[in-house]
């Protein structure tokens, strides 16, 4: 009987998920030619094609599409097994990496990170500033900063806070009717405040978009039109003004947290605690209020 190791199946898996040799030697930070190499010893060895080779790249025939689902759950194990290790070094030393919204990597966590290595000088921080969601599964980052309405299932957190949303324009702009917005794109489009825009405000009457809170604030004091932001990025800046009453309040919590197996880790467990801790210190910035 052949065996086969995670080291073999990696590559199977990333050609199918990018339908491409070159795109899974790009991932995998290795020449396509050790990709294909890989790809075709495996299929020697096995007596089997995985996938259909066309003008296009690879493409995988539906028998087959098992296989890969078969070769994700073990590189979900791999990658539990890796986590867990990784997380089991000494409380508040060695390296962990956060990551968070634009928003907050620039106004919050480098003050509360540079406080939290002032009690803990041996612990290291990597800060990863995406507004896109990170897959926790594959380790990019052992702990999320994330203003969401509530946690998908594989992480477990804790709300360190909120954020207060309003509506801002330029200040030299007037009140008038039919005011022009700015919409909210890529993972800013899931946010409730995109969701009232998309049920109350005509598309003729939105002029452009952003996919960061940053933009949309410099995009709107340049008089581009009136959107949505958060309230901590608006109060203080004196070329916006708030647009009171034109649309609800939202506020959304501020999570930090893990994926669900490294709960019981005890340095991301206390990392964690300690960053909810100097959060919640942040609530007055965080929400734009007193």
């Amino acid at each position: 009987m052949h065996r086969s190791s995670w080291d073999d199946l990696k590559y199977l898996l990333a050609v199918a998920e990018s339908g491409s040799v070159s795109r899974a030697g790009r991932h995998l930070q290795v020449n396509h030619a050790t990709v294909l190499r890989r790809v075709s010893l495996f299929e020697d060895r096995m007596g089997i094609s995985v996938f259909e080779r066309t003008p296009q790249g690879y493409s995988l025939p539906k028998e087959n599409e098992p296989l890969i689902e078969a070769i994700r759950e073990v590189e979900l194990a791999v990658r539990s097994v890796e986590r867990i290790i990784e997380g089991g070094k000494a409380p508040l030393s060695g390296k962990v990496r956060i990551t968070s919204t634009d928003t907050l990597c620039h106004l919050v966590l480098p003050r509360v990170i540079t406080e939290m290595r002032s009690e803990a000088r041996e612990l290291a921080i990597e800060l990863i500033s995406t507004n896109a969601h990170l897959d926790m599964t594959r380790l990019d980052a052992e702990i999320t900063v994330r203003p969401a309405a509530e946690l998908p299932d594989h992480l477990i957190g804790e709300k360190a806070g909120a954020f207060v949303f309003g509506v801002y324009r330029a200040r030299q702009c007037a009140d008038a009717g039919g005011e022009t917005w700015l919409g909210m794109s890529g993972p800013l489009s899931r946010t409730a405040a995109a969701r009232w825009m998309e049920a109350n405000v005509p598309d003729s009457q939105i002029s452009g978009s952003a996919d960061s809170f940053l933009t949309l604030r410099e995009m709107v004091a340049s008089g581009a039109g009136q959107a949505f932001m958060p309230r901590m990025l608006a109060v203080g800046d004196g070329r916006l003004r708030e647009c009171a009453g034109i649309a609800p309040q939202f506020s959304v919590p501020i999570w930090v947290a893990s994926h669900v197996d490294l709960q019981d880790v005890p340095r991301i467990a206390d990392v964690s605690r300690l960053l909810v801790a100097k959060l919640k210190e942040q609530h007055a910035l965080l929400t734009g209020g007193p």
